[in-house]
């Protein structure tokens, strides 16, 4: 019987099973594995995995949305307590050579990214509590030859807030290159800021470039540098360079800024003559500005109008009162202001180089002016009052006034050309200067409005 058994065991007919919850538990368990690794990894590893997957995306992304530029960038960081994305530096280079930028140390926080990872882009209102911080900016505009530069840039899209610090603007050589790199005229500017901050910024229209908005632009000591080498012929087959409200009106995104105000700024305005020679200097210091309704867009009439305010030529103050209408592609504004009482031994450094004269003597009370352009043509009137102007004529290489011919020229225009007093008395009349000056091809904002109201100055005095 034992043999019979062994020989014919009974099969089983039964083995055990699983229930359909204990198989749905153990794969949960298995995802919830999965996913502990995963989080894991992220934590204790993240830089791996951000180089290895969202920094080829970002790059495929740029490239597609900007064809004609190529982007690379360094190692990339993340901080997951922060939701923090670094990068140690980013450089962006157009095909066709036109345009190098370089950014140092990068951050932004606050972003949404999981729309990244699913779509390999992201919206606007992903980056709505975003922060980005970024050092050493460096854009290179070829074709300009000039170059802006930035040492520390933060923008708070929650906050809608920047601020620009150490902002530079300056050709990419010096004055004597940049000049020789051309057979005709030009106009050298250069811009420095320490601090430029923007309030009320529209951060996420600014990101979809449908607007440029912003409630308040605060600049504090800035600087701003002008030159122009009249040494050389103009362009005759080049436009003209563009005016503010030109310049607005040629944008075709929405442009709308409430205020901008400059405190403590500096302003210096040159013009050479002769090459390696001193240019002529118009200067103002301590300038304060004010412009309000700064815009591209608006109703007929709508104007920027703005409150400027500076000692000039280190002697008078000067207040000037501009308004500059958006809505006209024409160059049309009128300006009008007041200067106090100096000593016009202090417009020297103008008139030497440009007129060869040299004011001797000559004290002015005060001044007022009124000027209306249109359509690039100035007209108005100054008034001055002043006395004891004597004038000499100086040599254009040594600068001495006490040469035959100087002398006789000197004495010509005291006698009976230049009107040596000015102020009203019983027996006379103020003279009023009219104001009449043509906008010129390479005429830059600042020296068509310095140009206009020198033509009144030179009618009053019968220079």
């Amino acid at each position: 019987m034992v043999k019979e058994h062994m020989q014919n065991p009974d099969p089983p007919t039964d083995r055990r099973r699983l229930s359909p919850l204990k198989i749905a538990w153990y794969v949960c368990f298995a995802i919830g594995g999965m996913v502990l690794v995963c989080v894991l990894g992220v934590l204790l590893f993240p830089n791996p995995l951000v180089n290895r997957f969202i920094k080829p995306a970002i790059t495929k992304a740029f490239a597609e949305a900007y064809p004609a530029y190529s982007i690379r960038i360094a190692d990339m960081q993340y901080s997951v307590a922060q939701n923090r994305f670094s990068v140690d530096s980013v450089a962006v280079s157009s095909a066709d050579g036109t345009f190098s930028g370089t950014m140092g140390p990068f951050s932004v926080s606050g972003i949404t990214w999981m729309h990244f990872l699913w779509r390999g882009s992201l919206d606007s209102g992903d980056f709505a509590s975003s922060v980005l911080e970024a050092q050493d900016i460096v854009l290179n505009l070829l074709p300009s030859h000039y170059e802006l530069r930035c040492k520390r840039l933060s923008v708070s899209i929650p906050d809608s807030a920047m601020v620009a610090v150490s902002l530079a603007i300056h050709p990419l050589a010096g004055d004597e290159q940049f000049f020789g790199e051309s057979k005709y005229r030009r106009t050298r500017f250069i811009v420095v800021a320490p601090q430029c901050r923007v309030m009320g910024l529209a951060c996420l229209e600014l990101l979809q470039a449908k607007m440029y908005r912003a409630r308040s632009v605060h600049i504090r000591d800035a600087f701003f540098d002008i030159l122009i080498d009249k040494d050389k012929p103009n362009a005759k087959d080049t436009s003209r360079l563009l005016m503010p409200n030109e310049i607005l009106s040629s944008i075709e995104t929405a442009v709308q800024v409430d205020s901008l105000s400059v405190m403590n700024g500096r302003l210096r305005y040159g013009e050479r003559y002769v090459v390696g020679s001193t240019p002529t200097l118009i200067t103002f210091d301590s300038v304060r500005v004010l412009a309000e309704g700064i815009a591209n867009h608006g109703a007929r009439g709508t104007a920027v109008v703005i409150h400027a305010q500076g000692t000039f030529m280190k002697g008078g103050t000067m207040i000037v009162l501009m308004s500059i209408p958006v809505g006209s592609p024409e160059f049309s504004f009128q300006y009008s202001g007041s200067l106090s009482g100096m000593n016009l031994c202090a417009l020297n450094s103008h008139l030497e180089p440009a007129e060869q004269m040299r004011i001797t003597t000559g004290i002015l009370q005060a001044a007022t002016f009124e000027i209306n352009v249109a359509s690039g043509r100035a007209s108005g009137s100054v008034r001055a009052v002043y006395r004891d102007l004597t004038i000499a004529a100086i040599n254009r290489h040594t600068g001495s006034e006490t040469g035959f011919s100087d002398t006789i020229v000197s004495w010509i225009a005291n006698t009976f050309k230049i009107r040596s007093t000015n102020v009203p008395d019983e027996s006379a009349v103020i003279a009023i200067g009219k104001v009449k000056y043509m906008r010129k091809r390479d005429d830059p904002f600042f020296g068509f409005v310095w140009a206009a109201l020198r033509s009144g100055v030179q009618d009053v005095v019968g220079w």
